[in-house]
């Protein structure tokens, strides 16, 4: 069996920050505020001082009907942050803690 790596980020957190043009049907993350949303969990990671979680800006994540969206991996789970105060409850339950913030996930799989 091979050796399991140990994973450069213990956390590595994704927003979409892609941009569609203007009225597009499925909408557009950037223009929900995502860029901002991500600068403001990187300031709160290096605040923390916390060197191994990673906040990136992501293309198109394909679900822009349901965005802003980010996703943490390694658990792949995803949110709709509408606000800085959900970014905290993320931050705060689920980045530190590794407790899923259960208002704000959405489906992995939607049927």
């Amino acid at each position: 069996m091979p050796e399991k790596l140990d994973p450069y980020y213990e956390k590595h957190v994704f927003l979409c920050t892609n941009i569609r043009p203007e009225g597009h049907l499925r909408g557009c993350c950037q223009v929900k505020g995502t860029p901002e949303m991500r600068d403001y969990l990187r300031e709160k990671v290096k605040t923390a001082g916390l060197d191994r979680i990673r906040i990136n800006a992501a293309g198109c994540m394909d679900r822009c009907e349901l965005g802003p969206v980010l996703v943490i991996y390694p658990e792949g789970v995803w949110y709709r942050p509408e606000s800085k105060a959900d970014l905290d409850e993320i931050f705060t339950s689920h980045i530190l803690n590794n407790t899923v913030v259960e208002r704000l996930a959405l489906d992995k799989h939607p049927s």
